[in-house]
């Protein structure tokens, strides 16, 4: 049996490696979020979170969710 994957696994490395925040230019990590995967900001003071749709990242910043 095989482990189970992580939140955005089902990205191709290659295009998760060259992801960034499109609103400050960040690199982007891997999360649970309230309605699924998503890919946060790693910059402290920008924090916004992106969800994953069926495998593709919405990285609009006004759909993103804002920090708590």
């Amino acid at each position: 049996m095989s482990e189970p994957a992580g939140p955005s696994s089902h990205l191709e490395p290659w295009l998760r490696e060259i992801l960034r925040c499109p609103a400050c230019r960040s690199e982007l990590r891997d999360a649970d979020g309230p309605a699924g995967p998503e890919l946060v900001c790693t910059n402290a003071s920008c924090g916004l979170a992106y969800r994953i749709d069926e495998g593709v990242p919405v990285l609009l910043v006004d759909e993103a969710r804002h920090p708590s």
